[in-house]
């Protein structure tokens, strides 16, 4: 086994265990905290599939601005709606959870449908990308491709979800404002 398929265990373990510990406690500051592990040991991940900008996005955006508003919002929540959380039903199969567990139970043979069934290396698209020499190459500057594409053919969508994102950064933060009483 070399170093690389070690670390790429280690993260995939960290990462694994993390996420079910996020899913299963029902500790919120744990959960958070756990969620900044999952995070950091995805962009380990990238970092092992030479995915550099990627690695670094998920860094600087989810885990510098999303957990960091995630835990705004947690420590701007009321103590009511903590406690309303905090004593909700510990069962988890139920008739009220019955639709959420068949559509995830769906989703999840889809998803092994297709994983089982594709055949990545003769899909119509991926020739094509290869008989054009439209690919990447392992030697590419993938952080340089990426850029100059943000900054040309996708500055608009780029633009768009920024403008999104503020618009839910100004919602959250009229929705987290306490309210005067007069």
């Amino acid at each position: 086994m070399t170093l690389v398929q070690a670390l790429f265990y280690l993260m995939s373990f960290i990462a694994l265990a993390s996420a079910l510990f996020v899913a299963a406690t029902k500790n919120l500051v744990r959960s958070i905290f756990m969620f900044f592990v999952t995070l950091f040991a995805l962009a380990g991940l990238y970092v092992l599939a030479l995915a550099d900008f990627v690695a670094i996005t998920q860094i600087v955006i989810y885990v510098g601005g999303i957990l960091v508003l995630i835990l705004f919002a947690f420590m701007l929540s009321g103590k009511e709606t903590l406690n309303v959380i905090a004593q909700q039903r510990k069962q988890f199969i139920s008739i009220s959870r019955l639709p959420a567990l068949l559509v995830a139970a769906l989703f999840l043979i889809v998803f092994v449908n297709v994983i089982v069934k594709v055949d990545a290396n003769n899909l119509e698209w991926v020739k094509k990308a290869i008989a054009t020499k439209n690919d990447i190459q392992s030697n590419a500057a993938t952080t340089e491709n990426i850029g100059v594409n943000l900054m040309t053919k996708y500055l608009l969508p780029f633009e768009a979800v920024s403008i999104l994102l503020m618009i839910a950064l100004i919602g959250a933060a009229h929705l987290s404002r306490k309210e005067r009483t007069e």
